[in-house]
């Protein structure tokens, strides 16, 4: 039996339902465009580091300031999902793309680290990197990647060049799963809604352990959530012999996951064309991308600008998500890999931008340090 559909907010949907009504795809005016174009040439003339600028430094009109607004609003409704089309790359050179993206995300929300190195904004283009070794991510190879959301309220990808083949993005509604899931397997729904053990992938701040507990599925009646990435929990299990094994149901559970996310009821797929920009409430979808083959000339070469935003309108977390995202009130400055470089510069931009957006913030600490994990482990 599905649990009943929120009144607000984002719902379940079907491939089919988001390719017969498209309102979660957005297209930039002239007027918008030029407004992007305009605000990038004062930025550039500040000289400024990208965590010293504020919006000041990217001075949108209006009716650009509205259209970031509405993809960030887009997210948090019905698709938990939006598409905007029409930023201006071809225009601009890779580091004034970049820039642009972050002057963009000013008025999106505060960025979170991504990874190991501590950065705020990364680039989706295959480095030669391998993906499914430890402490392997999908962001830097050429692979296809298992369904998965990224560790933020919005995670935004601008897309600069596509590929010569693949790298297409696939889409499903997380909810949509659960409703599956309780249809076939109801047995499996509170499998799904224990302690689950992932690995970090070696991105953790050094103060926390290796590894985390987080819940597949939450719990909460009116604000559903989900995380789920099959290769970071193995990646736990093979890595770490301290880590409980996996029990039969938590096996039967995955395998469910892994036969429903690629059919085509949930699974929708889009094709990210030059100058689009995708977001996705992490919350509430998963995604994943097929593998790519690139072009030879190297500013041809699929490349995808990511941000992982905290964002005002976020909803709130079950308390067991803390142990992953720090803090769980709704529209808190959480989630990100906190890795082992962060900077002073970092830390100052993080409460600056909160308090232009408005955002509660927390002084970060881990919720649970690796020696208290070992002590709760041995007992």
């Amino acid at each position: 039996m599905n649990a009943p559909a929120p009144a607000f907010g984002p719902r379940a949907w079907t491939a089919a339902d988001v390719a017969r009504d498209t309102g979660w795809v957005q297209r930039l005016t002239a007027e918008e465009t030029d407004g992007f174009r305009a605000a990038l040439v004062h930025a550039r003339a500040t000289g400024k580091d990208l965590l010293a600028l504020e919006q000041a430094d990217f001075p949108l009109p209006e009716a650009s300031r509205r259209a970031l607004e509405r993809a960030i609003a887009t997210t948090q409704g019905r698709w938990g999902m939006c598409l905007v089309k029409g930023f201006p790359v071809d225009e601009w050179t890779e580091a004034d793309t970049r820039l642009a993206y972050w002057g963009m995300s000013l008025y999106m929300g505060v960025g979170r680290t991504q990874n190991r190195a501590s950065q705020c904004i990364n680039d989706v283009r295959d480095e030669g990197a391998d993906y499914k070794v430890k402490g392997g991510r999908g962001y830097n190879t050429n692979a296809g990647l298992d369904f998965h959301q990224d560790s933020c309220d919005v995670v935004a990808l601008l897309c600069r060049r596509t590929a010569k083949t693949g790298g297409t993005s696939k889409v499903i509604s997380s909810i949509a799963l659960r409703d599956r899931v309780a249809q076939l397997r109801p047995d499996l729904v509170p499998v799904l809604q224990q302690p689950w053990f992932h690995s970090y992938q070696g991105t953790q701040d050094p103060s926390q352990p290796p590894f985390y507990r987080c819940p597949i599925l939450g719990d909460d009646p009116m604000f559903f959530c989900a995380r789920t990435n099959r290769k970071n929990t193995l990646a736990a299990q093979r890595d770490f012999p301290e880590v409980p094994r996996l029990t039969p149901p938590q096996e039967e559970a995955l395998d469910l996951l892994d036969r429903l996310m690629p059919g085509d009821e949930l699974c929708y797929s889009m094709q990210l064309e030059r100058g689009d920009m995708q977001l996705l409430n992490n919350y509430v979808t998963l995604h994943s991308r097929t593998p790519f083959e690139d072009f030879e000339e190297q500013d041809q070469k699929r490349h995808l600008l990511r941000l992982w935003l905290s964002v005002p309108g976020s909803q709130p977390l079950p308390p067991q998500w803390a142990e992953y995202y720090g803090d769980v009130r709704a529209g808190a400055v959480r989630g990100g890999v906190r890795g082992s470089s962060i900077s002073q510069e970092f830390l100052d931009y993080e409460r600056r931008q909160a308090a232009v957006l408005g955002m509660p913030i927390r002084a970060w600490k881990p919720v649970v340090r690796k020696e208290e994990m070992a002590e709760l482990l041995g007992a």
